[in-house]
């Protein structure tokens, strides 16, 4: 498959542009008689990749051609799954259909409506052009059944947000350019943002990010939340808050180890190692322990500065967390935890 190198990194296709190639090279024939060895297809940026064709079969009045999914270098889950779409005739307009691996939506506040496949708008828009590019070529009616399908796509599925999400039975058909760029911080922003979507879609009333499985598990425990009030925040403190500041909901509660939550008290919202560190400087003024500049990590920070240290991180995560939602009437609350689970500070509500 084409690859294109960002930086050291290969980028790489999404589902939406696989199941498009899928979509493209299985009309040519259904209309035209024949399968091509590879087809192009234009990107929403006008990019124009070329996809080989890793399966194909065709019957009576319909085919369908498989193309494996190259996620680059980035570490996605769907990388190597085949996706499969196959085309037929149908009565009027474009339907699509969730075969094997791909889920179906069911809660709202999604862009997709409940009950509908999971093939997320651009991706549909983008497979809607290829049936009209096809149709006008071979001068037939741009009325095509499309169903999506990825063998092995539901269990692949538990390893995504999507059970959380409402979207039950598989994988979505994702993608807004059509490239996986590797190690896609706007990917995972967007399922953040869409679980909180989801989230106000429910009426809940309180929802958590967390940094990590561990603290994900204690807070969810402290306050008794449904699993689709646990949004997947990882490092993007910034991006959940400033997208809730926008739709917000009665109460959050951020969630983390006592390193990453230091970051936070300390003004970071990126909380990646590679784009954020402690400063233990400022940490040894602000405590008046003068050692602490010495310290290498947070967590032997900690492990010198004891108590103080973990109440102060989370009386400033919490004005941090304060800043970022002062336009709106969200409470909110922090919760630092140790490697085991242990709480180590609670601030707020």
């Amino acid at each position: 498959m084409a690859r294109k190198p960002t930086g050291d990194l290969r980028r790489g296709w999404t589902t939406g542009a696989c199941a498009t190639a899928a979509v493209k090279a299985a009309l040519m024939q259904l209309w035209g008689g024949a399968f091509p060895r590879d087809v192009q297809i234009t990107l929403p940026k006008g990019e124009t990749p070329v996809f080989p064709l890793a399966h194909h079969a065709a019957g009576d009045g319909w085919a369908e051609v498989g193309i494996t999914k190259d996620a680059g270098d980035d570490p996605d889950v769907t990388h190597g799954a085949l996706v499969i779409a196959k085309v037929k005739a149908a009565p009027q307009g474009i339907v699509f259909k969730a075969g094997e691996g791909v889920g179906h939506v069911t809660k709202p506040g999604l862009p997709i409506a409940v009950g509908e496949p999971a093939v997320n708008p651009v991706p549909r828009a983008m497979m809607e052009a290829v049936v009209a590019e096809m149709a006008a070529q071979f001068g037939q009616p741009a009325a095509v059944e499309i169903t999506i399908r990825i063998p092995g796509g539901a269990e692949l599925a538990l390893k995504t947000w999507n059970p959380r999400l409402g979207i039950e039975g598989g994988l979505s058909i994702l993608g807004t350019t059509g490239i996986v760029r590797p190690f896609s911080c706007a990917a995972w922003i967007a399922s953040i943002h869409r679980g909180i979507d989801v989230a106000r879609a429910d009426g809940l009333s309180h929802v958590a990010g967390c940094t990590g499985a561990t603290s994900e598990r204690v807070v969810q425990g402290l306050y008794d939340l449904p699993d689709h009030a646990m949004l997947d925040m990882g490092d993007f403190a910034g991006g959940l808050l400033k997208y809730l500041a926008k739709h917000p909901v009665g109460r959050i509660t951020i969630g983390g180890g006592i390193g990453k939550m230091t970051k936070l008290a300390q003004g970071a919202v990126d909380l990646h190692s590679g784009r954020s560190q402690v400063d233990f400087e400022a940490l040894a003024h602000d405590l008046k322990q003068p050692d602490l500049a010495q310290a290498n990590t947070a967590l032997a920070a900690y492990d010198m500065a004891g108590a103080p240290m973990a109440k102060m991180v989370a009386a400033r995560g919490l004005e941090r967390v304060q800043a970022l939602l002062s336009d709106t009437d969200i409470v909110a609350d922090i919760v630092v935890i140790d490697r085991a689970g242990h709480v180590l500070a609670q601030a707020g509500a």
